[in-house]
């Protein structure tokens, strides 16, 4: 999300940084470029009239033109008001209350509120919190079957529903039941359309009034740009709505959704999905974000994606075995390679590390995370005895392998080449530490680029 318009600001921001004097002139040629960056990037024209005045009003004012770092302050003015344009910090989820705390879904067919309900139910696993999921979709074909393999999936207790029965009374149901078995969280799905109707509003506003939620989420599908915002001011119209939660936002290079949502409803956005896996949906904090837009990165996302899907085990038995100065095997490799795509691939770690979120977007096209998925089908083919000693690896053994993953001869040399250079820096870690392998990354790779496994360093 936001490729496009982090391009089009980096360059603004990299005229800025270096300006030792600026004057009213250059500042509004300047605002008419992020005046263009934001319409680019489909963020709705009263959003970008109001934002552009609030900078335009503290930029040339004696804030930035007589600061010591003229080009510096207005970076920082337009990431202030780019983390107030989004809700100024993250609003959670309030379930302060008796449980079961009711959570009300809704939002769009097609929006991806179905698949929203079981990634909530996976987040507040990870708090702790037992949740029941139900569906209240009578109408979409296999809606609740859907549901009901979804929970299997995030171990989540599931409610049974069947489409001749009312969607209130199924809602009431479920609710009693929660009720008896103790649980903290129900979550409730509701039918979505596609398109706003009297219809489908009277109907989520009966289930509404009757189980009275305590959180009332709209789900909002991010691509469709400046329509979600309007499409969530209409739902905002009929429904005490708390939150909002963005949907696809990987597969959204303008990220107008997320800029224009929050001042046209009013209402904070909770959460974003960043995939298509149960665990890919993040807590939407607004100057990570912000950070993130115009290339800074956001190390606080990182940090916080490594502690809950890497293997700490893991990380921890590597950490010793380099100490011990015990050999970095092809098992370790590909252990790194597995931990690498549970964060979400290299183009999602590349727009959370500082120096790199603002790589060109035709430079990440060019990252293809399905080389992971190939190094590990390559590593799983070998024997073990291969893996912990890949010198044995020559010809026919090297044929062997790549008809068993699929792969050619050359995608098997390649490995070989990658693995040995990280063998390499391995070795230097546990001999020198960080500042030793940095310094022999900046030597075999200038310019940042072509790491192992293809990975820009």
């Amino acid at each position: 999300m936001f490729d496009n318009l982090t391009d089009r600001l980096g360059e603004v921001v990299k005229k800025m940084r270096g300006q030792g004097r600026l004057t009213e002139d250059n500042i509004k040629e300047t605002l008419r470029e992020v005046r263009m960056a934001l319409l680019e990037a489909d963020v709705a024209l009263t959003v970008v009239k109001d934002f552009i005045a609030r900078v335009s009003e503290r930029a040339v004012g004696q804030e930035v033109i007589k600061s010591v770092s003229p080009g510096q302050v207005f970076i920082k003015v337009v990431q202030d008001e780019l983390i107030h344009l989004m809700g100024d910090e993250n609003t959670g989820l309030d379930l302060n209350v008796q449980p079961p705390a009711v959570i009300l879904m809704a939002g769009l067919q097609g929006a991806g509120k179905t698949t929203t309900v079981a990634k909530l139910s996976q987040y507040l696993k990870q708090q702790k919190k037992t949740t029941m999921l139900v569906s209240c979709d009578i109408y979409r074909p296999a809606a609740i079957e859907q549901l009901k393999t979804l929970s299997a999936q995030v171990d989540a207790t599931f409610f049974p529903s069947a489409i001749n029965q009312d969607p209130v009374k199924i809602a009431k149901k479920a609710i009693a039941e929660a009720k008896k078995q103790h649980i903290d969280v129900l979550i409730v799905d509701t039918a979505g359309r596609l398109h706003i109707d009297d219809e489908m509003m009277s109907e989520i506003k009966n289930i509404h009034k009757a189980i009275d939620p305590v959180e009332t989420l709209f789900v909002v599908d991010s691509m469709t740009g400046q329509d979600a915002a309007n499409t969530a001011k209409a739902f905002n119209e009929a429904l005490p709505l708390t939150g909002v939660v963005l949907t696809k936002t990987d597969g959204d290079a303008r990220g107008g959704a997320a800029l224009s949502v929050r001042m046209i409803t009013g209402k904070p956005i909770k959460f974003m999905g960043v995939g298509e896996k149960t665990d890919a949906l993040e807590v939407f904090h607004p100057d990570r974000v912000a950070s993130r837009i115009l290339g800074m990165g956001d190390v606080l996302s990182l940090v916080e994606d490594a502690q809950q899907k890497v293997d700490q085990d893991k990380a921890k038995k590597l950490a010793k075995k380099l100490k011990k100065g015990k050999g970095f095997d092809l098992d370790d490799f590909r252990d790194q390679m597995i931990q690498m795509t549970n964060m979400g691939g290299l183009a999602s770690m590349m727009d959370k590390i500082p120096g790199l979120s603002g790589v060109p977007q035709a430079a990440k096209a060019k990252i293809n995370d399905k080389q992971i998925v190939h190094t590990i089908a390559i590593i799983n083919s070998m024997t073990p005895k291969e893996r912990c000693f890949p010198a044995l690896i020559k010809g026919s053994r090297k044929k062997r392998i790549a008809a068993g993953s699929g792969l050619q001869v050359q995608d098997v040399n390649r490995l070989l080449k990658q693995f040995m250079q990280m063998q390499k820096m391995m070795k230097k870690v546990s001999k020198g530490g960080m500042k030793n392998m940095m310094r022999s990354m900046q030597n075999k790779f200038p310019g940042g680029q072509g790491g192992p496994g293809g990975m820009p360093f």
